[in-house]
């Protein structure tokens, strides 16, 4: 089992998610860090445990609103010691192909910013591209397709639960485990709801790969001992 920190990003800071309500997102505050800055809020992180990956979420990117700051730029004093996967809103092939090419920076398509199914059927096959099938309760957003087609899935999927995000109310292991069954021997990475390590130990039980983790990494429930329980390599960086 994976942690993967989580960086929502909007107007240039981290902010608190929570339920995927991200209009009312507020730069964070958090004992890992003075500042709401990425690289400040990104060593906090690092410091409880040398994390090979990092997600980031662009949310202004995600919600076709301007940045004061360049996000790329933002984000290139972290590859010196960690892999990026980056959620920007990509929705078009030509959007997504220079970061497939970029050393160190993989980019999430999100289901919810897709419009022509066709970009992924033509880009799954790629190692590095990652696909997010999200979910609001019990919609998914995104083209029906997606969701319906595991066959134009890659090799790695995240299984994201907006409402469930920052909200303590666990993840959702009945999605997960149908998403997984779907799967076959695809990485499957669970986003929203973990509270603990129990959480996690229950996650791998189930064959889950990965978990995207925020909250519980800021307000301790995780501590180091703990994540260093559960991440015994490095597997998921490039795999």
């Amino acid at each position: 089992m994976h942690i993967i920190p989580v960086l929502d990003i909007k107007e240039g800071l981290v902010v608190r998610a929570r339920m995927g309500n991200r209009d009312a997102y507020q730069p964070i505050e958090t004992p890992i860090s003075s500042t709401a800055n990425v690289l400040d809020v990104a060593n906090g992180l690092r410091a409880l445990h040398p994390f090979p990956v990092l997600y980031v979420a662009d949310l202004d990117s995600i919600q076709d609103r301007p940045s004061p700051r360049n996000v790329l730029n933002q984000l290139m004093p972290l590859l010196t010691k960690s892999d990026i996967w980056l959620d920007a809103g990509f929705s078009e092939r030509a959007q997504l192909e220079p970061i497939l090419a970029t050393p160190g920076i993989l980019p999430v398509l999100g289901s919810e910013s897709q419009t022509d199914p066709s970009v992924l059927a033509t880009l799954c096959t790629n190692p590095r591209l990652i696909l997010s099938l999200d979910f609001r309760g019990d919609e998914f957003l995104g083209p029906r397709s997606i969701l319906e087609d595991a066959e134009n899935w890659p090799s790695r999927v995240i299984v994201m639960t907006l409402g469930r995000i920052g909200a303590n109310a666990g993840p959702d292991f009945d999605r997960l485990a149908e998403i997984k069954r779907r799967a076959e021997d695809r990485t499957v990475i669970a986003a929203g709801g973990i509270r603990s390590l129990h959480d996690l130990e229950r996650l791998e039980t189930m064959g889950i790969s990965a978990a995207l983790v925020a909250t519980s990494l800021h307000n301790g429930a995780l501590t180091p001992e703990a994540i260093s329980s559960l991440m015994k390599n490095e597997n998921i960086r490039h795999g």
